[in-house]
């Protein structure tokens, strides 16, 4: 995820999910399209998932394909990053 968001010109800050999800916060150039890079997340991912982990992976398939066609992002202008960074941090953690 850190080398695809370099490419991009863009900084994984931060990076934790569940078993079904992953979260990324990311700071990226206004430039960059958004469902490009999130595309080239997905694509870049699932390739090495599949070379590592294969018989494993397939379980976990969406019609044959490792993520979904869709994703959620939302801007966190008006929030402090480390009110996002704790909420990421936070995921999938007991108590």
């Amino acid at each position: 995820m850190i080398e695809v968001c370099d490419s991009f010109g863009a900084e994984l800050v931060d990076f934790n999910g569940e078993h079904d999800h992953v979260h990324l916060l990311v700071h990226y150039p206004p430039k960059v399209a958004l469902s490009t890079l999130v595309n080239s997340l997905k694509g870049v991912s699932a390739r090495l998932l599949r070379k590592e982990y294969d018989t494993h992976v397939r379980r976990y398939l969406w019609g044959g394909h490792f993520w979904s066609p869709s994703y959620f992002a939302a801007s966190c202008g008006g929030a402090p990053l480390s009110i996002v960074k704790e909420y990421i941090d936070n995921q999938r953690r007991p108590g």
